[in-house]
């Protein structure tokens, strides 16, 4: 009887040092990386970093810990323009650019997933791919927050995850590095032609072919003075610049969202760290419970005198009161959860209708700002249409009307 007691109490001692131990969360940044000499202008790659998936769909119905569908939102806007600085940082790249959707042609495109967000950890996945369809990166990054990243001096200067874009930016540089000599050229030159056939695929379409994987690779280039070639760069400029104007937006977006986020992300961090300290609180509980449990029965059970039963049954129903308090602090964490759920905040704004002047008409672009890229790109087509219409022919209008 003496050796079961030993062991039981061996086996509780065991979990419960399981169970306080803690992961050790590092507060330290990665160095960002920056090019070993200048880049030439012509091998600068430009970059669009698309709104993320906020990962509502893929949500882990086994986790405890709420998620708030607006806060995702909000956060699938505010994290790329996290990236986008980054990237400026390094002065690896030509324009870094955030882009409303992953359809719009760039030298090299950024998508991303909000796979976990809750101020103590931040899980990322991240994909780059490049205009002729090679994949640079396709990695998950992950991130946590210490107490120290709150601290007012800390948030002034840092972002509480800028390690998890610091290495996001270090894996695009190398990759950068090991381009081989005017294969950036290259890329830029297919992105160029992918725009032009975007527009004109009965014009283009000879220019690029599928290589291996899919990867598209240059059959032929037109020539520089091709005035097809010339209206299709004027659009494309055009496109840069409406682009450029939106980046106003997303800026001014994240400056509004970055004060009550910033707070936000405090609170939640507190209140996770509050409630995985009552779930191991819990489990103490329900474990110191169940072994004094099970001591008291062995003792009340094979015990040989009535001083040792009496003690066996005592155990039972001090162990029985510890397994009640274990649920009872459970309960306390739910109310923790509960308070995280209060401080989910609806932080997605809303874009202005927005007027552009043309030579021949005023248009106006209304909705979000997904919907107004769209509407100027199907204005771009309409410009590029009435711009060529008098050099194709009758037969390739036509075509491209059915189109």
């Amino acid at each position: 009887m003496r050796r079961l007691l030993l062991t039981l109490l061996a086996a509780c001692g065991l979990l419960l040092a399981g169970c306080v131990s803690q992961t050790v969360k590092s507060t330290s940044i990665p160095p960002l990386d920056y090019p070993d000499a200048p880049i030439p202008e012509a091998e600068l790659l430009d970059v669009g970093i698309a709104l993320f998936d906020p990962g509502l769909d893929d949500l882990d119905e086994d986790d405890d810990r709420p998620v708030y569908p607006e806060l995702r939102r909000a956060e699938a806007r505010f994290i790329p323009q996290l990236l986008t600085t980054t990237l400026q940082d390094t002065g690896a790249w030509g324009a870094v650019r955030v882009v409303p959707d992953n359809e719009r042609i760039t030298d090299l495109r950024i998508d991303g997933t909000i796979l976990h967000s809750d101020g103590e950890q931040l899980k990322l996945a991240v994909r780059a791919v490049d205009s002729r369809g090679r994949v640079w990166l396709d990695n998950r990054y992950e991130g946590r927050a210490s107490r120290y990243a709150y601290e007012g001096s800390t948030r002034r200067q840092y972002d509480p995850f800028q390690a998890v874009y610091h290495r996001i930016a270090n894996d695009l540089l190398e990759h950068q590095r090991a381009l081989a000599s005017g294969e950036a050229e290259d890329i830029r030159t297919v992105s160029e032609l992918r725009f032009a056939r975007s527009f004109a695929p009965e014009a283009f379409e000879g220019y690029l072919r599928e290589g291996r994987g899919d990867e598209l690779r240059i059959a032929r280039l037109p020539a520089e003075n091709d005035p097809m070639l010339e209206r299709v760069r004027s659009i494309r400029e055009r496109d840069n610049v409406f682009i450029d104007t939106l980046q106003g937006y997303y800026t001014g977006f994240r400056g509004d969202m970055q004060g009550p986020y910033q707070e936000w992300r405090k609170l939640s961090y507190q209140e996770v760290v509050a409630m995985q300290q009552l779930q191991a609180e819990s489990r103490r509980q329900l474990i110191a419970g169940g072994a004094a449990i099970l001591a008291g029965i062995a003792a009340a059970g094979g015990g040989d005198s009535r001083t040792t039963r009496t003690a066996g049954n005592v155990a039972i129903i001090g162990g029985g009161y510890l397994l009640k308090s274990g649920l009872e602090t459970r309960a306390e964490a739910k109310i923790h959860v509960e308070a995280l759920s209060e401080l989910g905040l609806s932080l997605e704004a809303e874009i202005t209708p927005r007027v552009i002047e043309l030579e021949d008409r005023t248009v106006m672009l209304s909705g979000n700002v997904e919907d107004q890229y769209h509407q100027w790109r199907d204005l771009l087509a309409d410009i590029y249409r009435n711009e060529v219409g008098a050099l194709a022919p009758p037969e390739a209008d036509a075509g491209s009307d059915d189109g």
